[in-house]
């Protein structure tokens, strides 16, 4: 079953939705794959990349090859505790011959 709002019911919390379309909408997605989709993505791959180097250089006593002594670990450990399981994922994944082609 799925819940239902009744009418009139917590609409002055919410934000009015604005058209999808338009000519402008349009255009600045076009304007933006043109101009600056490349430097996007390289963006976002160097940042995923740092951030492998970062979680392997801080929990690489996991994977039993200890670059930093403990006591850093230890000072870094609460600020890099939300990304271990999705780290984890990422770095035991198998891989395949394709994905080094992206």
């Amino acid at each position: 079953m799925f819940w239902r709002r009744k009418k009139g019911e917590g609409e002055a919390n919410e934000p009015k939705q604005e058209s999808q379309g338009g000519l402008g909408t349009i255009l600045k997605g076009v304007l933006y794959g043109m101009a600056s989709h490349g430097n996007v993505t390289a963006a976002l791959r160097t940042r995923m990349h740092l951030e492998h180097l970062f979680m392997f250089i801080t929990l690489g006593d996991m994977l039993g090859i200890p670059v930093l002594p403990p006591y850093y670990s230890l000072r870094i450990l609460p600020y890099a505790v939300p990304n271990i399981e999705s780290w984890k994922r990422r770095v035991f994944r198998e891989r395949d011959f394709t994905d080094a082609i992206y």
